[in-house]
């Protein structure tokens, strides 16, 4: 009974690999081009630039990073781009960082951060329009 439990048990693996492995060869052959943020990031590389990691554990400044990302994640018609834009406090001053899909998103994102923020005075742009 074992051995027909072991038995019927590497026939469902092997049956399973069988159906799965070109699904996932296809998916990774595939010509479009695949998501890579490695240049985006280069960016942070630059010592003078805010980063994520510079920002303090300042109760205000979470609370402003928070209220912000909340915002943008709640717009549903923003892209995934835009839902991914870093968000840096530091002293009541935003900086806000990343790739965007369009124009129009970078505007979205920039007046949700300024209205959170209290004035457009307190966001810094490093939004980049992606192409």
């Amino acid at each position: 009974m074992c051995i027909q439990r072991t038995f019927l048990a590497m026939v469902f693996c092997a049956a399973s690999l069988a159906v799965t492995g070109p699904a996932a060869t296809a998916q990774t052959s595939d010509s479009t081009t695949q998501p890579d943020n490695t240049k985006v990031n280069r960016g942070d590389r630059n010592a003078g630039d805010p980063t994520a990691d510079q920002q303090k554990n300042d109760r205000s400044d979470r609370m402003l990073t928070k209220n912000i990302r909340k915002s943008i994640m709640a717009d549903k018609s923003l892209s995934t781009y835009a839902h991914n834009i870093k968000v840096i406090s530091q002293n009541g001053t935003v900086t806000l960082k990343g790739p965007v899909k369009s124009e129009d998103e970078k505007k979205t994102v920039l007046a949700k951060a300024a209205e959170v923020a209290g004035s457009s005075d307190k966001v810094t742009d490093q939004i980049t329009v992606k192409q």
